[in-house]
């Protein structure tokens, strides 16, 4: 069975092709990050834009890495939500069409089961029960899977999300966007208990994350210490990936070592406290396993410390390979693979859900079916 993966909750427009399980014969994503960065955050309308423009060479790319045609395509499936509502439609309908033109079934995936099912492509044989970390975009979550393909929400965050703590963080510092890659290359040089962060703990003793309070400790520790850059715009001022600048921009000053000690300490606290809520949870749900995946999962503290905590408690670990941490359609066609062959289907009026939840208490299989 080969399964086309089709991926646009966000920024990044992208197309998978899977065959059987595990084999992934394309994996094509282009990413929007240096149209948004001098914004410093996704613009919607931007991005919805652009999907139009992309999504067919992308197609066209896919399937030529593949060695394919789409009539070697025997389903489709699709991220329907959450997400921004008009880059979701953009996906959708691109779906809905390929499904309808080449007679084959459509599934409607959700994008956090995505994540999820991202770390199964390369550990299929991960036991159960197995706990999830989601930590992508605006989600922070951890979800228990008893068995293949059920989930229940076990903790999420209340306020912000770690990836956006992690935005503002850098945004305040002047470091540009996204903020994930760059604190975790500056921290790599910096001292990790130089500024005394706080890590918030729910005083109803749930295991729910909360950023808020790590977010004003770094807004007043930064104007302390004469490190906060507080501006009406955001500008693109560090990137550590290349000089990629807009054509009036200055280059960058390297930051200074306070820079980096700062971020040292904030991501230091960010995965103190990931890795403790995880693992408290693996212990009260009785996990086996333990799943880290979406954006932040590819920070290299997260995934050392990670491993540590599971190694010292005898628990299974899967972080996907960054590729597939990141927002991909490969994910989307392995969840969409599960569901395709236990017969689920979407028929053409499939909609957009930009608040899809995942693991809630309204079914526990949580792949649309639509009459």
């Amino acid at each position: 069975m080969k399964i086309l993966g089709v991926e646009t909750s966000c920024d990044d427009t992208a197309i998978a092709v899977l065959e059987g399980r595990d084999r992934i014969l394309a994996n094509v994503v282009s990413s929007q990050t240096a149209l948004h960065r001098a914004y410093g955050g996704i613009v919607p309308e931007l991005a919805s834009r652009h999907h139009l423009e992309n999504i067919q060479p992308i197609l066209d790319e896919a399937l030529g890495m593949a060695g394919a045609r789409l009539t070697d395509i025997d389903g489709v499936a699709v991220t329907a939500g959450p997400g921004l509502i008009g880059s979701l439609l953009v996906g959708v309908s691109f779906a809905k069409a390929l499904a309808w033109a080449m007679g084959r079934p459509l599934v409607g995936v959700n994008h956090l089961e995505g994540h999820v099912r991202a770390a199964y492509i390369e550990a299929p044989d991960l036991p159960y029960p197995a706990l999830a970390l989601v930590v992508s975009g605006g989600h922070t979550s951890i979800y228990l899977s008893p068995e293949e393909g059920v989930y229940k929400l076990v903790a999420r965050t209340r306020d912000d999300a770690a990836g956006e703590a992690f935005d503002k963080a850098a945004r305040l510092l002047g470091l540009g966007y996204p903020g994930g890659p760059i604190i975790d290359r500056l921290a790599k040089d910096g001292d990790p208990a130089s500024v005394p962060f706080p890590r918030a703990r729910m005083s109803d003793g749930s295991l729910d994350f909360s950023f808020s309070g790590l977010k004003t400790a770094v807004l007043r520790q930064a104007r302390a210490a004469g490190l906060a850059i507080e501006r009406s715009a955001p500008s693109p001022a560090y990137d550590p990936h290349g000089p990629e600048r807009g054509p009036q921009e200055d280059a960058p000053a390297e930051p200074s070592q306070a820079v980096r000690d700062f971020a040292a300490s904030f991501q230091t606290a960010v995965v103190d406290v990931l890795v403790e809520r995880t693992m408290s949870a693996a212990q009260e749900q009785g996990a086996r396993a333990v799943v880290v995946s979406g954006g932040v999962a590819c920070n290299s503290l997260l995934r050392t410390a990670m491993r540590a905590a599971c190694d010292a408690r005898g628990l299974a670990l899967a972080i996907p390979a960054p590729k597939y941490c990141t927002d991909n359609a490969a994910m989307i066609a392995a969840a969409g693979r599960l569901h395709l062959e236990r017969g689920e289907r979407a028929t053409l009026d499939l909609s957009a859900q930009p608040g899809w939840k995942l693991g809630g208490p309204e079914a526990a299989r949580t792949t649309l079916r639509h009459k």
